[in-house]
Formats: C-alpha cells, structure tokens, sequence
C-alpha cells in the first residue's frame, strides 16, 4: 500500500509528458512554417493555446516526478517512465487523429504487461532519504565521464542510427541522474525547509543535468532514426535509474528465481518499444513538420 502514492504520481508524470508532447505537437502544426531558425516561431506558439496547455503539462509532470521520487523508490518511478512513449501515442491516436494499427496496439500491451511482470517480479522496496558525498563523487563522476565519452563517439560518427543510439543512450544516463539528484532534493525541502533546498548544490545539480539531458535529446532526435535513439533514451534510463537506486539509495529488488519473470518482462518491454519506435505516429511526434520539433 505504501508504494501506492509514488506509482500513482509516476504515472501521472509520464501522462503529463506525453500529454506535453502532442499538444506542443499539435501546435506546432498550426503556425506558419519555416526553413530554417525563425525568432518568431516562439511568438507564434505562445499566442497557441494548446502550446500553452503543453507547457502546464510539462509542469504538472514536473511537479508529480517531484512528489514520486519524494514517496517511492528510484528503481519503481523512473522505470514507469517507460510509459510515456505508449501513452504519447494512444493520445495522438485521439487528439492528433492519427492512426495505430493493430500491431501497434499489440506493442503497447507489450510494453505496459511486460512492466508490469517486471516490476512485480522485482518488487522494489527501499527509500533512503540523504546519500552519503562520496557516493556521489563516484557516481556522478562515472556518470559523467560516460556521457561525455558516448557524446564524443557520436560527434564522430555520421548522422544515422549508431549516432543516433550513442546520444539517446548519453541522455538516458542524463535523465537518470537528474531524477536521482531531484530525488534527495525533494527529500531535503521535505526534512529541512525551503532555506535549505534553495542552498542544496543537489537542487543546482539536478537543475543542470536537466538542461543538459534535454540539450541531449535534442541532438538524438535530429541524429538519426527514432528506432535508434528511443530504446536506447527509455529503456536506458530505467536501466540506469535502477543501478542508481540501489548503490546511492541502498534500495533493493529481488533476485534468485525472480530474475527469470524479470528478464521476461524486460524482454517484452524492448519489444514492445522497438516496435512503436518504428510506427509512423511515433516518429510524427518527434520530428519537425517544417515549424519545429515538438517539447519531449
């Protein structure tokens, strides 16, 4: 029961996300087109309602990640972010009027049973509230040192899927990062105050990594084909959300025999996003339509 209250605002946040991404989408549809860099762009979009209604998603998925993080464990919030490419594409089916086919349909059930089992199979428990510095030396210089390691590879690449892969991948940890770093954030305003969140170097922390993370996705977008950077963005930041749970957090998940319907539940999940990676709808919501690439 106490896992509850995250699970429900992770989900809220994934639905926020993909809410965000089809209205910005939809709006960006409407305003003139343009060629190249075009300052006004930005007017005529917030002159858009539906832009406007993107941008209080985009906060109100900001707000339920915060409160997610602050209940439940990293390992069972960030995980459920693997939704967000399901449901940015059974609501474009509706508010974009776009079309999923029966195979698609198909990899969205994939996707969210296959969660489901894995989770359930691993059953993610733990919630420390502070993380000792030295961890997050270690962890934050790994971190880092493969991102610039994986961004640097795809600068020599040319564009197309390897490049493509490579930034989605150096994203992933970005996000990962920033979650766990908003993570002891929250916990921080929760235990000591408004003062001592706004003097936190995690509030700080986490706001650059965000930043950077969406400067990254930026760049994986227009590098190659979204079946290359999305699996490699969704399933590596649940990927690295675990592994970061549970040496910073000390969280657990379990092991022995349960390994088997976790790794088939993974297995289900990589093809169900690989499958909706490569649906005409999903690489719509992605790129631009000559006024712009929709907010993620």
């Amino acid at each position: 029961m106490h896992m509850l209250l995250p699970v429900l605002f992770a989900l809220c946040a994934a639905l926020s996300n993909a809410l965000a991404t089809v209205l910005q989408r939809k709006a960006a549809l409407v305003v003139p087109s343009s060629q190249g860099f075009r300052p006004g762009l930005m007017l005529d979009l917030v002159r858009q309602p539906v832009w406007l209604a993107g941008i209080l998603a985009v906060v109100v998925a900001g707000l339920c990640q915060a409160v997610a993080l602050g209940t439940g464990p990293l390992t069972i919030v960030q995980p459920l972010f693997v939704l967000e490419l399901p449901f940015a594409l059974v609501l474009a089916t509706f508010l974009l009027h776009g079309s999923l086919p029966r195979a698609g349909w198909a990899a969205v059930a994939a996707v969210v049973v296959g969660l489901g089992v894995a989770l359930a199979a691993a059953a993610p428990s733990g919630n420390r509230t502070d993380v000792p510095a030295d961890r997050w030396v270690v962890a934050l210089t790994v971190c880092g040192v493969v991102v610039l390691a994986l961004a640097a590879a795809a600068l020599r690449r040319p564009e197309g899927r390897t490049r493509a892969a490579f930034l989605g991948s150096a994203t992933a940890i970005s996000y990962a990062v920033t979650a766990a770093l908003m993570k002891e954030a929250v916990h921080i305003l929760d235990d000591h105050g408004p003062g001592a969140f706004l003097t936190a170097w995690q509030t700080y922390a986490f706001a650059a990594a965000g930043v950077a993370a969406l400067l990254l996705l930026v760049h994986a977008m227009q590098a190659g084909p979204l079946v290359a950077s999305q699996p490699a963005l969704t399933l590596g930041d649940a990927a690295v959300s675990l592994a970061l749970g549970i040496l910073l957090f000390e969280e657990h998940v379990r092991t022995g025999w349960w390994l088997l319907p976790e790794a088939a539940g993974v297995a289900l999940v990589v093809a169900g996003v690989v499958a909706l990676a490569t649906m005409p709808l999903a690489r719509s919501l992605t790129t631009s339509g000559g006024t712009g690439a929709a907010a993620p």
